[in-house]
């Protein structure tokens, strides 16, 4: 697969569906990819050939760098905005209702929209490399849709903590000791044969047992729908705000 084209795969290999979503800045996700990703996450869901899905990305050294800098500087107004926001909603709304377990593979520093994504996994396997930043406050946003998936999994004090200290980046290891990551791996082959052992053995379980299991997991998320979508619109209107259009000016 060519690395200068935008992509979204799914290869199946021993029952294990292996999603992986490209784009060339720094994995960051346009509106187009992000659905292109929920709908295939969407289909695994309800493909008999997989009863395993695992969630990555291509390139080395980043996972995902949030949301496309690009189109966030093109919104005018609240309604595309809104829609903007809610590509990152419509992924962790797939996962969440995907009827079976996603695994995730962070192999690099991931940010914002991409912290998100791993939170909404439900077993997130990392390699040294993939320190953790939520940089929304910087440009007079915040990560209003991500945070109900990045609360449930690392808990309000540890998403506070890093939706304000906007600036840091936070190691890989310290996300494994607030819940976010399962496993740390010294290098990217480490965690591939990681993954995958994982992955093909949760494939020899019930399948119908690990059904039960999920919804056990998301029990007490049938609002997010609708909260996400909320969430999607308070962005969409603070993004139009002076001080985040003059922020943006700077990264033009």
């Amino acid at each position: 697969m060519s690395e200068k084209q935008p992509y979204v795969t799914i290869d199946i290999q021993n029952e294990v569906g292996y999603i992986e979503f490209f784009h060339p800045a720094h994995n960051s996700l346009p509106g187009d990819v992000l659905a292109k990703l929920a709908q295939t996450i969407t289909d695994a869901g309800t493909n008999d050939a997989i009863k395993v899905v695992v969630l990555k990305s291509g390139g080395d050294r980043t996972f995902c760098a949030g949301a496309s800098f690009e189109e966030l500087i093109n919104i005018n107004d609240a309604a595309t905005g809104k829609v903007f926001f809610s590509g990152f909603a419509n992924v962790i709304n797939a996962m969440r209702k995907c009827p079976k377990f996603i695994i995730g593979r962070i192999q690099g520093k991931t940010v914002g929209g991409g912290v998100g994504l791993a939170a909404a996994t439900d077993y997130c396997m990392a390699s040294k490399f993939a320190a953790i930043k939520l940089s929304e406050l910087n440009i007079g946003i915040g990560p209003f849709v991500v945070g109900p998936a990045i609360e449930r999994k690392m808990g309000l004090s540890a998403m506070s903590q890093i939706a304000i200290d906007a600036n840091t980046f936070y190691p890989a290891e310290w996300a494994k000791q607030k819940g976010l990551f399962t496993q740390v791996y010294e290098n990217t082959e480490e965690l591939d044969g990681a993954v995958k052992t994982t992955a093909e053995h949760l494939c020899t379980y019930n399948i119908e047992a690990m059904l039960e299991m999920k919804k056990v997991f998301w029990q007490g998320t049938d609002h997010w729908d609708a909260l996400l979508a909320e969430r999607a619109a308070t962005s969409g209107k603070l993004v139009l705000s002076d001080f985040t259009k003059e922020k943006l000016k700077t990264y033009k």
